[in-house]
């Protein structure tokens, strides 16, 4: 977690540069496949409660949107429902909330139900056997969700067992620390069926061109930046780091060592209930894991007299009402927190405390958990779970992994929209240590961090909630959704959005409940505003918001942003100012006044909170006055106005602890530092267009000549004349020891370049000394002195095995030094990819997305 080789690397989209961590994160997805038997999981989502509701509307999609019908058992947490509720208004979906066992099968439900959530064990502690909930679900066409804990889970039989269709959950038992709330990486796992509809990004075993096994992301046609408006979700993300620390943790600790440490949980759980048993408290879940709700109804005053009486001792009692508390142990509880928490009853009842664990009764062998919810199959049976048990072995398998990824420890990761800038160590360090990393969700918090996003972006108020920039453009918008309801103007439910969006604009108004009119761009990539009015005013009765990215997504400061704002207000509408390109803007303009309404800080671009390799990522929304009233709140910490929709995330900060990374980053940088930090993102992208522009046809600029922050340069040419393409160029900087720009988005034939502010000049010229390096070797294929089919830019990039190859293998028109050192720099700083270029359509063809068995590793 303190890792920049880790917490550095972009989302893995040039997997050639990245198997150390997709082989990560197909550790966790196998990980989870094997804890909950199910078929498949994906590579992590954002936390347990957006996970129920991914599961909600897979099983809302999953019957062709014509049962609307989904219930929700009384023992789900409280916090999923409230995200659940928020989810369900958006898609029209009916939320049913009851006892499972005694309601589902209410006639009203039968010909309507599409789905069934629970909790498994529920929010008191309780382990119940939902077998017969499956079977009355599957036989009335609705799929079952089960909402887990993976600790759980090695004692428990798993829900693929007794026939849940979905498995969510997350990863904060498995190393992952408390954080105020977040972030805790969900899990996402389903039956085989269901793999094309399920959400959030997948890891798949395919193979490169020399026939190497090898990892990428799988299945992209899922995603929402291809499937736009048509979309069912708008997960851009995951939380990568999180989930390679749980599946890390997952293989230092192994099956064995995962058992162990459950069984201890149970046995200290079931020795405190015996314990408070013998003093006259009712425990009123008998059969429990790791968590007892108990009856004080007698034996104090209430509730909160014994839960004020553990918090002056530093002891985390759940109060749940006037009659009973909660509590939970877990891996860090030893025999004096027992002891502390056995005594804490005991002065309740004013029984003398005791004064050695040894006085205490410790509980036998005996599982409270019934015979026939026991697992009894196998779980991590894989080799990478049963082999790396000594601090050495894992020290060398995490730097093994490691040294097959590009970061920014490297080189630079010049990609366009995404702003991959530094993430000092200074503002890192603090978020594992105690004082912040094992805070509980539920504490008072600081404003500091809301009102310094209010100042920068102009606007009123601010909630950190959601927890990934398209999180926040689905709360921005179902807050403009809930600000026109207040008014009495629920049916408007247009959205204007121009073609050049981003794929997430487009999903998340749909999320919203909202309908999609594409708004046209002119041919120098600015909003076509003859096009945005027509439509505007077309639609004017029913207009309820329009999005739009400033500077734009071509990388441009368009002159005409005030007057499109203006044309919305104007008809009825509120604009939402996606805030990617927000590095652009900070101390020269603001989203206020450019003219919108609310817009959505990405705090892992904008506010240098790492990537992590996909994940984790904050997008807070900041809003103008008359929408404060509607920001997000949670049923458990009620902060929100009084008109306030509910929740968007699991914790009420969201993923708080990482905020602090984005507070430390304003507080050290202060105004002007972050108004030079604009000014030297600007400046260095014009130096980097200045270069380019004679080597490559820069697409877009401005009436000045110049762009914004990024840079849009357009590869179409060379297609036409050498069958080359966007995606050569990006394997051929592979070489060069460059991560690849963004690539074909906002355009098919273009590459969108972002040096940001952290780059030094020396650092920007040996990049250009890359991409005209390049250009180069591109124009000897243009005039054939290299074939069109067998080139240096098709067969990058060139790893060592490939290198390696005898003189009758290499069959190459160009010599291997040209391949390997392009560039004199390389030969003293040469970052390897592992593998040749990756065949896509074999891995999704071959859809293989766990970890190799005993038996492949020996194949290979």
């Amino acid at each position: 977690m303190e890792s920049p080789a880790w917490y550095t690397p972009y989302t893995p989209y040039q997997p050639e540069i990245a198997q150390g961590r997709l082989e990560s994160l197909v550790n966790y997805q196998t990980m989870i496949m094997s804890m909950t038997a199910m078929d498949i999981a994906n590579a992590s989502l954002l936390d347990e409660a957006t996970a129920a509701a991914e599961g909600m509307v897979l099983s809302y999609v999953s019957s062709n949107q014509k049962k609307r019908s989904f219930f929700v058992d009384r023992g789900v947490l409280p916090q999923t429902l409230d995200v659940l509720k928020t989810r369900a208004k958006g898609f029209g979906i009916r939320l049913v909330v009851g006892d499972v066992f005694a309601d589902l099968k209410d006639e009203s439900l039968r010909a309507d139900l599409c789905g069934v959530l629970v909790q498994y064990p529920n929010v008191d502690g309780s382990v119940a056997d939902f077998s017969s909930v499956a079977e009355y679900a599957h036989s009335n066409g609705a799929l079952v969700v089960a909402a887990t804990d993976l600790l759980a889970l090695t004692m428990l039989k798993p829900p693929g067992e007794w026939g849940a269709d979905v498995v969510v959950g997350n990863s904060a038992r498995f190393g992952v620390p408390a954080g105020y709330g977040g972030p805790h990486g969900a899990f996402f796992a389903c039956t085989e069926k269901l793999k094309r509809k399920m959400p959030g990004r997948l890891i798949g075993r395919s193979r490169d061109v020399e026939g190497k096994p090898a990892y990428r992301l799988a299945l992209q046609t899922r995603e929402q930046h291809i499937r736009r408006e048509k979309a069912t979700s708008n997960i851009c993300t995951a939380q990568a780091l999180l989930a390679n620390m749980a599946a890390m943790y997952a293989v230092y600790h192994g099956p064995t060592g995962l058992k162990r440490i459950a069984t201890k949980v149970h046995l200290l759980t079931n020795t405190l209930k015996t314990s408070v048993e013998q003093l006259g408290f009712k425990i009123t879940n008998p059969e429990f894991f790791d968590t007892l709700t108990i009856d004080v109804t007698g034996a104090v005053a209430n509730a909160g007299v014994l839960h004020k009486a553990a918090a002056a001792v530093s002891v985390n009692l759940r109060q749940i009402d006037d009659k009973h508390v909660g509590v939970t142990l877990d891996e860090s509880v030893g025999p004096v927190d027992l002891l502390r928490l056995i005594n804490i009853f005991r002065a309740a009842t004013s029984t003398s405390p005791l004064q050695s664990i040894s006085a205490v009764s410790v509980s036998s062998t005996s599982s409270a958990i019934p015979a026939t919810l026991q697992r009894t199959s196998e779980f991590l049976p894989h080799p990478v779970f049963n082999s790396h048990h000594s601090e050495t072995e894992m020290m060398r398998y995490i730097y093994h992994l490691q040294s097959k990824d590009l970061g920014l420890v490297h080189s630079m990761i010049p990609l366009g929209s995404c702003t991959m800038k530094l993430n000092s160590t200074s503002s890192m360090v603090p978020l594992t240590w105690p004082e912040f990393g094992a805070v509980h969700p539920f504490v008072p918090k600081d404003q500091e961090l809301e009102d310094d996003l209010c100042k920068i972006t102009g606007f009123h108020a601010c909630s950190l909630q959601p927890n990934s920039g398209a999180a926040g453009e689905y709360a921005g918008l179902s807050v403009i959704r809930a600000y026109h309801e207040s008014q009495g103007e629920s049916h408007r439910d247009i959205c204007l959005i121009p073609v050049s969006a981003h794929g997430t604009n487009p999903a998340s108004a749909v999320m919203a409940g909202l309908k999609v009119v594409p708004v046209k761009t002119l041919a120098d990539g600015s909003l076509d505003l003859v096009d945005l009015k027509a439509k505007a005013e077309k639609h004017k009765d029913n207009l309820a918001a329009f999005m739009i990215t400033y500077p734009s997504t071509f990388g441009v400061f368009e002159d005409g942003v005030q007057d499109a704002c203006q044309i919305i207000h104007d008809n009825g509408g509120q604009v939402y100012l996606d805030g990617a390109n927000l590095n652009a803007q900070i101390g020269l303009t603001n989203p206020a006044t450019c003219g919108g309404d609310v817009c959505h800080m990405n705090l892992h671009k904008t506010f240098a909170i790492p990537h992590g390799g996909g994940g984790p990522g904050v997008g807070p929304i900041c809003v103008a006055e008359h929408l404060t009233p509607f920001l997000p709140t949670h049923s458990i910490v009620p902060v929100g106005g009084d008109k306030s929709i509910s929740a968007v995330s699991a914790a009420q900060y969201g993923s708080a602890s990482i905020l602090l990374i984005s507070w430390a980053y304003i507080k050290m940088l202060g105004g002007d530092g972050l108004a030079d930090s604009s000014k030297t993102a600007l400046l260095n992208a014009n130096y980097m267009a200045h270069r380019l522009k004679d080597h490559y046809n820069l697409r877009y600029k401005n009436a000045n000549g110049r762009v914004a922050h990024e840079l849009l340069i357009d590869l179409a040419e060379f297609d036409k004349a050498a069958g080359l393409k966007v995606t050569d160029f990006a394997k051929r900087l592979q070489d060069f020891g460059f991560h690849p720009p963004t690539c074909s988005w906002p355009i098919s034939t273009c590459m969108l370049i972002e040096p940001t502010e952290s780059e030094t000049l020396e650092e920007i010229d040996r990049f250009c000394d890359a991409m005209i390096q390049i250009r180069k070797e591109a124009e000897e294929v243009i005039q054939g002195k290299q074939p069109k089919e067998n080139n240096i830019l098709k067969n990058a990039p060139h790893p060592i095995s490939v290198l390696t190859q005898s003189d009758a293998e290499w069959n190459r028109p160009y010599s291997r030094q040209q391949a390997a050192y392009p560039m004199p720099w390389l030969l003293e700083k040469k970052f390897w990819p592992t593998v040749s270029r990756i065949d896509d359509a074999y891995g999704d063809l071959n859809l293989i997305c766990d970890c190799p068995s005993v038996e492949e590793l020996a194949s290979h």
